[in-house]
């Protein structure tokens, strides 16, 4: 029935489908954000000039046009000024600029970024409201000059568009960013200015500083409160007798939909060199098409993903680090609590008795002719001698029971029972029914227990409130990398976990490799349950909701073997997640129970959905911004500190895990590799795991491939002390 009630009934793909759909275009979102508000290639300083510009625009006025090797231009009329703001619209000084212009009735011209427009749309109708004329400082304000062809091409197209999206028109007035007068439009500048010119439109820069309003001029201001004041004094100046946009200054008013007015030369403009100002023809804000519109609001829509995406991403980054230092923070200081408090449980404490009664070990086994001899021979030379073993063979189809009787042959204490393939579960239970002593230990049937492991294991069931203990589990065949990681996740994650668990009284999981019980808690709770895969973890919380304590014996040690390949690891850990978000589910009410059963709730249970649950769903989405951090941070180097530094802590914690452990800390190179490869594969497992619970996909029991190294590789660790088979020190 175990079997049927865990079918497996689709592999649930779609999400992978939606997942790789998603990414991608938050990815894109984030590039963009990132390039938008950062240098790429295009600078943000301006380059120095390599050659002035042409004799042709030596005099030129500041409205230009620039066809090849001819130079048209124009100037403000006498007492005309043309107030020009570069930059924004800003959501702070462009609001106090507009009522300021109001106040005294007059026009400008904004020259706007398309990204700030496309951040603020409001305000760029606002200013068209007015009556004022909004020009292009392109989209990122970068240096035209040194960008190259696409950039530059980019940085027009996508202002136009933003433009368009906002307030449905097109510009054609252009002020090149990080320039001033007719003179700053040199070296690389003058080229880009005429590149422009091609695309039709009229380059427009300021007057130099001393040429008085009465004169007529072009003003150019930052939109900043430096900005503001300026803009009053020159509000307040008798001699400017008009302000107006540049078109209107130059002769044309805004144009009505579809017209393109000629900007001839005003009224006592001054000749340019190379050429009058007639011909200067410009639809100063031409009405954007339909098809225009729709790219726009596209684009803005597009904008406001990215930023939004970088600002939850942000707020999320921040929380997440802030919750993994706390997390390393408390793992040590609840281990060294932890180690201070071993006392209590341990043999030799006054008030606690020596356990010497016979104990039952329970090892059910489903084709595990490569392992069952190891772990038999290891339990059999264990120097806690009065032993029942229990070999429950789940309906193998290999050796298993064969090897497993030879070893009950030659020593009575091993028994083997026999049932149909039913599962972990089902087996554990039926050795139940075995059972004749008052502790049982369950062991994994490729699991090589250390002579003194049982001892050890059963003696903290001598206080009266402990209903369980879990042993210290460590990885055996641990040469190769992947072995090596396993080995680091079970020291720094499973163990120091397992102590804090202790301390705070919300042990989560007694391992299905090395676990003791007392008989009476396991009958009281029902035995094990077969509503979950995580049988071990489901155990364990029906056990704390019965009232039972759950407590960390570290020095009880047993070797185990980890999947060797990939495709091992993920089944197996699939299994794990998929069961424990199943037990978790079932016992959800123990967070409102009150005594042990509550403790474990809110703590152990919140614990699990925090670090285990939420934190690894969002972590592709935060590796993905830690890239783009890294990218387009305005110092990539300090992304990369801070990475490091977080880095260097998890190093300083697992060192003192590996310490506590007794195992040498040579292992630590192989942690930097593993946060980059392994943790990412154990996150998609949870993204995996998650969604196939949501769904309602069944999982069946999937077994790992063994190679019985366990044994083999437990006998030639190299550990701290040296000496194969006791590795924990307290």
């Amino acid at each position: 029935m175990a079997a049927a009630r865990h079918k497996q009934t689709r592999d649930p793909k779609a999400h992978w489908l939606l997942l790789s759909l998603v990414l991608p275009v938050l990815f894109g979102a984030l590039l963009f954000q990132g390039w938008t508000q950062n240098e790429v290639d295009g600078a943000k300083e301006k380059q120095d000039c390599t050659a002035p510009v042409p004799r042709a625009a030596a005099d030129a006025g500041p409205v230009l046009s620039v066809r090849g090797d001819q130079v048209r231009s124009a100037r403000m009329p006498a007492g005309t000024v043309a107030l020009t703001y570069s930059g924004g619209p800003d959501p702070k000084w462009t609001p106090r600029l507009l009522a300021l212009l109001a106040r005294h009735d007059a026009h400008a011209t904004f020259f706007v970024n398309g990204a700030k427009a496309a951040e603020h749309p409001d305000l760029v109708r606002k200013i068209r409201a007015q009556g004022h004329e909004i020009g292009s400082n392109t989209y990122t304000g970068a240096d035209l000059g040194t960008a190259s062809d696409v950039r530059r091409t980019l940085e027009l197209r996508l202002t136009e568009s933003a433009l368009a999206g906002a307030d449905g028109f097109t510009p054609s007035l252009l002020r090149m960013p990080l320039t001033t007068t007719v003179p700053t439009l040199c070296g690389a500048e003058w080229p880009a200015a005429q590149r422009a010119s091609a695309d039709g439109y009229l380059i427009v820069a300021a007057d130099r500083a001393g040429r008085k309003p009465a004169q007529g001029a072009v003003r150019q201001f930052s939109q900043t409160s430096l900005a503001y004041r300026e803009t009053e004094k020159l509000l307040a100046d008798p001699y400017a007798r008009r302000f107006a946009t540049v078109s209107e200054g130059v002769g044309a008013a805004a144009p009505e939909a579809g017209q393109a007015p000629e900007v001839g030369q005003a009224p006592e403009a001054g000749q340019a060199a190379g050429g009058s100002g007639d011909g200067l023809r410009a639809a100063v804000m031409e009405p954007a098409s339909t098809v225009e519109r729709w790219l726009g609001a596209g684009l803005i829509r597009f904008q406001d993903l990215g930023r939004g995406f970088v600002s939850a991403l942000t707020l999320v980054l921040t929380v997440a680090a802030a919750l993994g230092l706390l997390r390393l923070a408390f793992l040590i200081l609840f281990a060294r609590l932890h180690v201070k408090r071993l006392e209590r449980y341990r043999p030799g404490s006054p008030w606690l008795r020596e356990i010497r009664d016979p104990v039952t070990v329970l090892v059910p086994a489903y084709n595990e002719e490569a392992g069952i001899g190891g772990t038999l021979r290891s339990l059999l030379a264990s120097t806690h001698r009065q032993l029942q073993i229990i070999v429950i063979d789940d309906g193998s189809s290999d050796r298993t029971v064969e090897i497993a009787r030879e070893y009950a042959a030659r020593d009575p204490r091993v028994q083997v029972v026999r049932q149909p393939n039913a599962g972990k579960a089902a087996a554990l239970n039926h050795g139940l029914t075995y059972a004749r002593c008052p502790y049982v230990v369950m062991v994994d049937s490729d699991t090589v227990f250390e002579a003194d492991a049982v001892e050890r294991l059963v003696q903290p069931l001598a206080h009266p409130a402990v209903g369980a203990v879990s042993g210290n589990t460590k990885v055996g065949n641990r040469r190769r990398l992947l072995g090596r990681w396993q080995h680091l996740e079970y020291v720094f994650g499973f163990n120091l976990d397992r102590r804090m668990f202790e301390v705070l009284e919300c042990m989560t999981t007694v391992p299905g490799a090395i676990g003791a019980f007392r008989l009476d808690a396991l009958m009281g709770v029902g035995g094990l349950s077969e509503d979950t895969l995580a049988e071990d973890t489901d155990l364990t919380m029906a056990l704390w909701r019965a009232g039972w304590r759950v407590v960390y014996e570290e020095t009880a040690i047993a070797w185990t073997e980890v999947p060797t390949s990939l495709r091992q690891l993920w089944r197996q850990r699939y299994r794990w997640c998929y069961g424990t978000l199943q037990a978790m589910w079932k016992h959800r009410r123990a967070v409102f129970e009150v005594g042990p059963a509550g403790r474990f709730g809110r703590r152990g249970l919140s614990y699990l959905f925090l670090f285990q649950v939420v934190l690894p769903l969002l972590a592709p989405v935060i590796d993905v911004f830690m890239l783009y951090s890294a990218l387009f941070a305005a110092s990539p180097l300090k992304s990369m500190a801070m990475w490091l530094g977080f880095l260097a802590v998890q190093t300083g914690v697992a060192a003192y895990a590996l310490r506590l452990d007794g195992e040498r800390r040579r292992t630590l190179w192989a942690l930097p590799f593993q946060l980059l490869v392994y943790r990412q594969l154990m996150y998609l497992v949870v993204i995996q795991s998650v969604v196939a619970f949501v769904g309602g996909s069944r999982l069946k029991w999937q077994r790992m491939h063994r190679s019985g190294t366990a044994a083999a590789a437990a006998q030639h660790i190299d550990t701290a002390t040296d000496r194969p088979g006791l590795t924990a020190t307290r």
